[in-house]
């Protein structure tokens, strides 16, 4: 993870837009890549170049195409922007994405990243790890935390991308996690698919969550259809990361993941599937092994996941407050140190960067994006923002929920998510201690067998000791 490769690919690829939220998901994803630039002929004076008809260009890095495709709205909204984009494009299969973007980075020059962007899974290197170092502070692009505050941004976004309270990067969506659940299953079951009920019987606390389970069970349903379902909701409700003090750090909530996994699994709580694959999507279509209540996750997971796989439930869904805070993915947007030696170059980075994270008007990304109105006359995709200055002025009804409003629950969910215990070590450390519980769970392994091997796996792979 620290090591950078020799060479650099100059790359574009069409990549899923679940990539981009889901914090490490890149199913569908190839690695068919090369180079595009998205220009604007409008000109106006100041650029770095001394001519007023010379375009500034910048460099933007990203894992899949969904900024880079923000950049021709920006343009249209911004006629006057003397800007031209050159977007490379690098999906995180096969772990493609970081050794490049450290290449390029290391390298500098006229072709180095001047945005670059990272995901949950891995953020952290580029705002307080190994690769900080590269990253602007946003208050040197004259990105300052009153615009942040005004915003109402959401904490854990800022939490993640500080250093030593200074502001490296900030995420224009927002993945608070909500508990998403059938309302045919809730009326069979507690007699009502009321959110404010709901909330009561699944939550707050896994107790009453194992409890919602048995009467679930009792009627012939799963309240989730994996492990992997509950385990986003307790690795980001923790209140410790992998690493602290530089050693291997098992937080008594992630650890209570084993007994917790076992428990779903022994009592058929659940149709033991494995996120991302075919049986956990079949449930949400209701065609599983036995029909499954509900599944955690942020707004994405309803409308780029969800929406192409309930099929025949389309409609019977509804979100509530789950047992505890959580998030889960996101997209965070960082600028090159080395913009804020060209004062043009500065401001056409910040400009960009503003518009997708702080702009809290109706032309900016954010609200954009919170309605679903990237194209004008068409009505797209609804997603939560990390701004609840927008959220609370926008239209969060969704026809996957019965049309209910999304944003009267993500907004107190980014509210109580907590971006405090992410380390730059997680996408790899999730991985390792993911399979050894299902070693557990599954009668193959001890319980202390599973955490002794999980304890050696990051010392072997990561040079890391455990406390």
């Amino acid at each position: 993870m620290k090591r950078f490769i020799s060479t650099v690919l100059s790359v574009f690829m069409l990549a899923s837009v679940v990539a981009a939220c889901s914090g490490g998901n890149s199913a569908g994803t190839t690695n068919n890549t090369n180079n595009t630039n998205t220009n604007t002929e409008s000109a106006s004076p100041g650029n770095s170049g001394g001519s007023s008809t010379e375009k500034i260009k910048i460099n933007l890095w990203a894992f899949t195409d969904e900024i880079p495709n923000m950049t021709t709205k920006y343009l249209e909204l911004h006629p006057e922007a003397n800007v031209e984009f050159n977007t490379t494009v690098i999906a995180t299969t096969d772990g493609a994405y970081q050794p490049a973007l450290d290449q390029a980075l290391a390298g500098g020059g006229k072709d180095a990243p001047d945005i670059f962007t990272a995901e949950a899974a891995f953020v952290l290197k580029y705002t307080q790890g190994d690769a900080s170092s590269f990253a602007a502070n946003y208050a040197d692009l004259g990105l300052t935390d009153d615009k942040v505050k005004a915003a109402e941004i959401a904490q854990y976004t800022v939490d993640i991308g500080s250093k030593d309270g200074q502001l490296k990067g900030l995420a224009y969506q927002a993945t608070g996690g909500a508990f998403i659940y059938r309302r045919s299953i809730a009326k069979d079951v507690f007699g009502t698919d009321d959110p404010a009920t709901i909330k009561n019987e699944v939550g707050p606390g896994w107790d009453k969550f194992f409890a919602a389970a048995e009467k679930l069970k009792a009627k012939g349903y799963g309240i989730v259809s994996g492990d992997g379902d509950i385990w986003h909701a307790i690795e980001n409700s923790s209140d410790k990361g992998w690493i602290v003090d530089g050693k291997l750090h098992i937080d008594p909530k992630r650890e209570a993941f084993l007994d917790q996994s076992k428990k779903l699994k022994d009592n058929d709580y659940h149709n033991d599937t494995q996120d991302w694959q075919e049986a956990w999507f079949a449930d949400m279509s209701g065609t599983g092994a036995k029909p499954i209540f509900g599944f955690f996750g942020p707004a994405w997971l309803i409308n780029y996941t969800m929406k192409d796989n309930v099929k025949d439930t389309f409609g019977d869904w509804a979100i509530t407050e789950p047992p505890t805070g959580f998030f889960w993915g996101g997209t965070w947007l960082l600028a090159n140190k080395e913009v804020t030696k060209d004062e043009a170059k500065k401001k056409a980075v910040a400009d960009f960067i503003e518009w997708l994270t702080l702009d809290t008007s109706e032309t900016g990304l954010q609200y954009l994006w919170a309605n679903g109105i990237m194209k004008e006359g068409e009505q797209g995709t609804k997603d939560a923002v990390a701004s609840a200055v927008v959220m609370a002025k926008s239209n969060g009804e969704v026809p996957l929920l019965g049309g209910q409003n999304m944003f009267d629950v993500f907004v107190p969910a980014n509210e109580n998510a907590t971006g405090k215990n992410l380390t730059q070590y997680d996408e790899t450390i999730n991985r390792l201690w993911r399979d050894q519980v299902r070693e557990y769970t599954a009668g193959n392994k001890s319980r202390d067998q599973a955490l002794a091997d999980f304890k050696q796996q990051v010392k072997d792979q990561l040079q890391i000791d455990s406390e």
